[in-house]
């Protein structure tokens, strides 16, 4: 009798230890914070708040400089219509009405006078100046969700929440979103831009360099002077 309760025993332990191991639950919040807050492609509106000044029937060097760049970005990113919007009902709409007819002049300068459209737009506050609004769509990195949202508690006090040792859920949002910013070109985040043709010159120096025994590296000069003598 003993030896059979030993045999059982002896069997129950054997086919015990293969069961499965005690899964752990899967984590709420999504390790990666790039899981968490992915940075999306999207089609969004580039705008440009022109307050121009306009001298002898042109723009004044600031606000030329500013449509430059907007025209430069629209023909690298942009398409469909270019919105030119003039202000009503503030002291400054004279201004910026008398101002569109020389912006309009300088996008057709570009070669953009056929994807112009005009409108307006109301003044919320008369009292504050009012620009000229110019904008396009054009494919625009960003975080597909809001930064700041806490939807749980770091310290709860009354219950286990918080207790994993987990990133919470806003960790890293502002990282993705300031690179979504900071990025030249969105499509860079999709895949990679095409290799450019090498600098001939530069790999002909460095061969012929390789031949005569030479290293071919870069040689930076720094003249640098002495951290007491400066103020001196």
């Amino acid at each position: 009798m003993r030896a059979r309760s030993l045999l059982a025993l002896t069997t129950f332990v054997v086919f015990g230890g293969c069961a499965a191991p005690h899964a752990l639950p899967p984590p709420v919040t999504p390790y990666d914070y790039r899981d968490r807050h992915p940075i999306v492609l999207t089609e969004a509106p580039q705008v440009l708040d022109l307050f121009p000044y306009v001298e002898g029937g042109r723009l004044d060097s600031e606000s030329l400089g500013r449509l430059r760049d907007f025209i430069s970005r629209y023909k690298e990113f942009g398409h469909g219509r270019i919105s030119v919007m003039v202000p009503t009902g503030s002291s400054s709409a004279n201004v910026a009405a008398g101002s569109v007819d020389v912006v309009k002049r300088a996008l057709a300068s570009a070669g953009l006078g056929g994807v112009v459209v005009t409108g307006a737009y109301p003044v919320v506050d008369p009292k504050l100046a009012a620009p000229i609004r110019l904008s396009f769509q054009s494919l625009k990195a960003k975080v597909s969700n809001r930064c700041g949202e806490w939807p749980e508690d770091l310290a709860s006090g009354t219950s286990t929440a918080g207790w994993q040792n987990e990133t919470y859920w806003n960790f890293g949002c502002a990282t993705q979103a300031t690179l979504s910013a900071q990025v030249a070109d969105p499509r860079d985040l999709a895949n990679p831009r095409g290799e450019t043709p090498s600098d001939v010159e530069m790999r002909m120096r460095a061969i012929k360099n390789l031949r005569q025994g030479s290293d071919p590296s870069t040689s930076w000069r720094v003249n640098g002077a002495s951290i007491s003598g400066v103020g001196g």
